[in-house]
């Protein structure tokens, strides 16, 4: 199957609409172009009514983080947005509920298996960090050892404004790895 194939599929997915709060919208960015991946929880409410991943403050915060302009943040010739859930999971007590656990084992390897020239991976959050690598570390240890997956993985905390705290108890964060992290985006800027 092509990927525009599967992307529609994926868009038309209903897997989990009985215990869904709203109707199901699936809100993901790819092409096989894409030399870069994000990989977020699910999307909020804001990008679920506008179809547009990180569509808010946390987005307006990853793209500062990243050094990247909206335009290049939504070429999906150029970035790959797939969170763990594809649909707005509904709210909890403290901030939205988890990315739904049906949709990574249904869509993630069939949607990653057609994005072949992706060398940079952003795990944004803890649901995409376990995802990836695993359970039984903190999401403050795996970003501080963040130098351990470089430079074709990076955790990173949700840049939700949730974690201001967890962003002013770790100043290395914006000091040490942000920096990197921008040198290693710029490196793209050519192969677009």
């Amino acid at each position: 199957m092509l990927l525009p194939e599967l992307l529609q599929e994926v868009r038309a997915c209903r897997i989990c609409a009985r215990v869904l709060p709203l109707e199901p919208r699936p809100v993901i960015q790819a092409d096989s172009r894409a030399r870069i991946l994000i990989v977020g929880q699910a999307p909020g409410l804001k990008a679920h009514e506008t179809g547009i991943p990180f569509n808010d403050p946390s987005g307006d915060r990853l793209r500062e983080w990243l050094g990247m302009s909206r335009d290049d943040f939504y070429d999906a010739e150029k970035v790959a947005i797939l969170p763990m859930g594809f649909c707005y999971p509904g709210r909890g007590k403290s901030g939205d509920n988890p990315p739904r656990p049906e949709c990574a084992p249904a869509w993630r390897q069939p949607l990653l298996d057609h994005l072949p020239n992706v060398e940079l991976t952003l795990l944004v959050g803890r649901y995409a960090q376990e995802w990836y690598l695993g359970k039984g570390t903190s999401l403050t240890e795996r970003v501080q050892n963040w130098r351990d997956l470089w430079p074709q993985q990076v955790p990173l905390p949700h840049p939700s404004p949730r974690n201001n705290l967890w962003l002013r108890r770790n100043p290395w964060f914006e000091q040490e790895l942000l920096p990197e992290l921008r040198q290693r985006i710029e490196q793209f800027r050519g192969l677009y």
